[in-house]
């Protein structure tokens, strides 16, 4: 009597298992076929707004079904990561490659290389007040006014620390085996009181840039770096 009622368990135990197996196995099935037919897209992980410096804990990646997917979907977070947006893009969007554009091309606008609260002002120079034309796009300068005052000249800095926007009408600094092309100006990146200033020491005497080190910028950013 014993030996069937253990018997019995066996068999009710054994369905239940193949069941629950089955079960589980349909459910696997179903959730293979559905990723099968997703692909993994790059997406907003926050709102972006036109003109952003993409960075990688702006994005994120999403499961999307394939079939709904645009063709100009980015499916690679490298794509995007520093480079700049050209359209507003909500939180949760799909990142077009339309709406990505390189740092080369978002300087060929000088406007958008000009921070939040900046103003752009060029000066005229000849080869020695420009430091003999070697002047890069990104170099950090002092500007030097030198005025006459009763019988004697006194020169003054009038900004200082300043970033060079674009030396002529170069936004971007000069490539290897590039062909060098002489200049006559240089566009500041100032706050708009240092504006004022850079344009009364225009009409008021000839102007100076003193070009500052990149070593120490460089040595700084390497250090945050790490």
């Amino acid at each position: 009597m014993r030996s069937k009622l253990v018997l019995t368990l066996a068999i009710i135990m054994g369905i239940i298992t193949t069941i629950l197996f089955f079960n589980y196995m349909k459910q696997y099935d179903s959730q293979t076929v559905a990723n099968k037919n997703k692909i993994e897209v790059v997406v907003a992980a926050q709102e972006i707004k036109r003109n952003v410096t993409i960075t990688k804990d702006m994005l994120e990646t999403k499961l999307m079904p394939e079939e709904g997917i645009h063709t100009n979907t980015v499916t690679n977070l490298d794509t995007a990561v520093g480079q700049f947006s050209t359209a507003d893009i909500a939180q949760g969007e799909a990142m077009l490659t339309n709406h990505l554009q390189t740092s080369k091309e978002e300087e060929l606008f000088v406007s958008r290389k000009i921070r939040d609260g900046f103003r752009a002002v060029s000066v005229g120079v000849n080869l020695p007040q420009s430091v003999s034309n070697l002047l890069e796009p990104e170099d950090q300068v002092d500007v030097i006014n030198t005025v006459k005052e009763k019988d004697k000249l006194v020169s003054k800095i009038v900004v200082e620390n300043v970033t060079v926007l674009a030396v002529g009408r170069r936004m971007v600094e000069t490539t290897e085996g590039e062909e060098f092309v002489e200049y006559t100006s240089v566009t500041l990146e100032v706050m708009p009181n240092e504006a004022v200033k850079l344009a009364n020491a225009t009409e008021s005497g000839p102007l100076h840039i003193a070009l500052r080190s990149r070593v120490k910028a460089d040595e700084e950013a390497a250090s945050d770096d790490n």
